[in-house]
């Protein structure tokens, strides 16, 4: 037979209890209440969102690199914070034959300079990159033989030379007649620079665009042959 003391320790044996954990997440944390308990580890076969998010350097943790199928030829827009290749070996003084109407560029064997020297521009080419990470090709017009100055050309050779150390953007002032040059007013670190050469840039860049003789489509279309 249960006395009066059995009951009383059978009953207490029965009452529900909060362990120290439960204490924990019911109260917030510690004794204080004031932290929340960390997140338990997720179990095999559990997706876990924060285990599965990208970081900003994704493609070079797994080792991605993207090949290098297209490479524009065109001064930096409005809206690109861009840098220069300060290496001469990622530049180019050369001839090129613009078609403006449909805003194409050629690049011209050195075999035709003297039969295009009317419609040849001479520019030097700069290897650019903007904060996209996308690789052009800025082509700025050198000054011709009569070595008159042109304040859209001088201001962009200026650029050029301030883009090789910081990122600039470029803006046309019509009223200066040349561009306006900004500096980034945040610290953005160095550009990744891609790893092909110059060489591999520039027959990217010019592919089906290289002129090397007189019976060229565009050159006969000039002539009024086609």
């Amino acid at each position: 037979m249960e006395t009066g003391r059995d009951q009383d320790i059978l009953t207490s044996n029965l009452a529900p209890r909060s362990s120290e954990s439960e204490a924990s997440t019911l109260g917030g944390g510690g004794a204080d209440g004031e932290h929340a308990p960390a997140p338990p580890p997720a179990s095999p076969g559990v997706i876990d969102p924060r285990a599965l998010r990208l970081g900003q350097d994704f493609e070079v943790a797994v080792g991605v690199k993207k090949a290098l199928k297209t490479v524009p030829v065109r001064k930096p827009t409005r809206f690109d914070w861009f840098r220069v290749h300060r290496s001469p070996d990622y530049q180019l003084r050369t001839g090129v034959l613009e078609l403006k109407e449909e805003r194409e560029t050629y690049l011209v064997s050195p075999v035709l300079w003297g039969t295009l020297s009317a419609e040849l521009q001479p520019v030097q080419l700069f290897t650019t990159v903007n904060r996209q990470g996308v690789v052009a090709l800025w082509p700025v017009k050198l000054p011709r033989s009569d070595g008159r100055s042109n304040p859209w050309n001088d201001s962009a050779m200026e650029a050029a030379s301030m883009a090789m150390h910081e990122w600039i953007s470029l803006r046309s002032n019509l009223s200066m007649g040349g561009y306006d040059i900004y500096r980034a007013s945040a610290v953005i670190p160095e550009p990744a620079w891609p790893d092909e050469s110059f060489a591999e840039i520039l027959n990217v860049a010019f592919k089906g665009h290289f002129i090397t003789d007189a019976d060229h489509a565009v050159l006969r279309r000039l002539r009024g042959e086609v």
